[in-house]
């Protein structure tokens, strides 16, 4: 059972695609959400979730005053799953996109302050290291990706333009929160 930690939707129920799908754990989303809160990355913050699933992160963070929320998923069966949750949570405004997360990066126009990227723990390393770098053209410039991946798993390879900020392991989940480095004061 996928419930809602905190927020204006504290203990909502969140549906569940059948199949294929992982949601993030409540421990998890509690102290990653914590720490996310923490930095000042999700009220009135623009939030995107890739691979989306349930929804689960996006929607904890429209619970927690995120001001817009974009989720990404190819899977017919999780958009309806999608939709149904937007509505338990009241995100009548939520934007839920049919098509995969890489097509999505590449046609988008927006920037977003946070972005999730929870792709199955078996999507190859190089598929992740591509997703990320064209990423770098919606992150606001102090925005930050959430990587989640198996704590089995390597660290993602990092492409030019972004640096590894903070990284925790909850049980079999393993987080990377990724940035852009800070600028050079010297840099003219």
């Amino acid at each position: 059972m996928t419930r809602i930690v905190a927020g204006t939707a504290k203990g909502r129920q969140l549906a569940v695609p059948a199949q294929g799908t992982r949601p993030t754990s409540a421990k998890v989303r509690e102290a990653l959400f914590s720490m996310l809160e923490s930095w000042n990355l999700v009220r009135e913050r623009r939030v995107l979730d890739l691979f989306a699933g349930s929804g689960a992160l996006a929607f904890e963070a429209f619970s927690r005053g995120a001001s817009e929320i974009t989720l990404v998923d190819k899977s017919r069966g999780a958009q309806k799953v999608l939709a149904q949750n937007a509505r338990t949570v009241g995100a009548s405004s939520a934007r839920i996109v049919a098509g995969s997360a890489q097509a999505f990066v590449r046609s988008a126009r927006a920037t977003f302050d946070l972005v999730f990227v929870d792709p199955p723990y078996a999507w190859p390393e190089p598929d992740l290291t591509d997703l990320l770098a064209d990423l770098l053209g919606l992150l606001d410039p102090d925005g930050l990706i959430v990587v989640e991946r198996d704590a089995r798993s390597p660290q993602p390879s990092l492409p030019a333009g972004l640096e590894l900020e903070a990284e925790r392991s909850w049980g079999d989940t393993r987080a990377y929160l990724i940035g852009r480095p800070p600028a050079d004061p010297d840099a003219d």
